[in-house]
């Protein structure tokens, strides 16, 4: 936790691209109040999906400093102390992670990639528009639960049913 009181949170994907991003943006608007919102990824596309900026506008989310980053900033001695990292893909979850500094909680909440929809435009759209709208209501949840007082592994198995609620993918890799 940081000296101002707010927890560190840090969403992860293989890409950075995509839903990470979406899920960033989202915690930085809904519940900036509690947390600090990141995003990196296990092998960085460099560039942010231009479907999950539109649709983070189309929403009036922020969109300033948004980038696709290596998780290996978040493993300095100078990066912020995670207190949670969410992976929201399922490839990023079946991998190794580095060794957080503060021994962060850990939970999977993936969901399909909409940055693998193939079709028009409007199709590929829709698949962020999605994967917000579950982003969103995982990030509601979670921005809900009263942190202080929990215990461990009351607030693990609360982490991991989040990752359970509707839009979570079909696999389901051993943990985050």
């Amino acid at each position: 936790m940081e000296k101002d009181g707010k927890f560190n949170v840090l969403f992860l994907c293989t890409g950075n691209s995509a839903r990470s991003i979406l899920a960033e943006s989202i915690m930085r608007k809904d519940a900036d109040h509690r947390f600090h919102a990141f995003s990196a990824g296990s092998h960085p596309k460099g560039e942010v999906n231009p479907f999950a900026i539109k649709v983070l506008e189309s929403f009036n989310y922020p969109v300033d400093g948004l980038r696709s980053k290596s998780w290996e900033e978040f493993t300095t001695p100078d990066a912020p102390k995670l207190d949670f990292v969410f992976t929201v893909c399922d490839s990023a979850a079946a991998e190794a992670c580095p060794v957080w500094p503060g021994q962060p909680m850990s939970a999977h909440w993936g969901i399909e990639d909409p940055a693998a929809v193939e079709g028009t435009d409007i199709q590929k759209e829709a698949a962020f528009v999605t994967s917000f709208r579950f982003l969103k209501n995982r990030i509601g949840a979670f921005s809900n639960l009263r942190l202080r007082g929990l215990e461990q592994l009351t607030l693990q198995r609360e982490l991991a049913d989040i990752g359970k609620l509707e839009g979570a993918s079909k696999a389901r890799p051993g943990g985050a």
